[in-house]
């Protein structure tokens, strides 16, 4: 969704021409943008919040010549923490992704049929 599809489901659903809904919506991300511009939270209850967080230096590599550091001056930063309800909207967390390099059950599986394939023993099942 970008700012065009915003407007028009505030006149839509405000029953409000298009350039009286543009006018809100403008006023509305000038004022949260002055708002965080001073550094301030904006909470909206039932939404989230937005926060402003500092943010440390660092080093960081120039992708051209990765050899070559460049220093990444401190600074501020937008976070956005969502509300509950907002939350429950967008249903559970996925399940993280396994680590890489950590063994999942059928490779385990599939190591021990060859181990044991390969000296003749068969396999009966994951050995604890």
């Amino acid at each position: 969704m970008i700012k065009n599809d915003i407007i028009n489901a505030v006149a839509e659903a405000a029953s409000v021409p298009r350039q009286k809904a543009t006018q809100a919506v403008e006023t509305i991300i000038d004022v949260l943008r002055q708002a965080l511009s001073r550094g301030e939270r904006i909470e909206l209850r039932g939404f989230g919040v937005f926060l402003v967080k500092p943010r440390k230096r660092g080093i960081g590599r120039n992708p051209k010549r990765p050899t070559e550091e460049v220093q990444i001056p401190p600074g501020f930063t937008i976070r956005f923490k969502p509300g509950k309800e907002l939350r429950d909207m967008t249903g559970p967390p996925e399940e993280p992704a396994p680590k890489a390099g950590a063994k999942t059950e059928a490779k385990t599986e599939a190591k021990a049929e060859i181990k044991a394939a390969s000296s003749g023993t068969p396999h009966t099942g994951p050995q604890s």
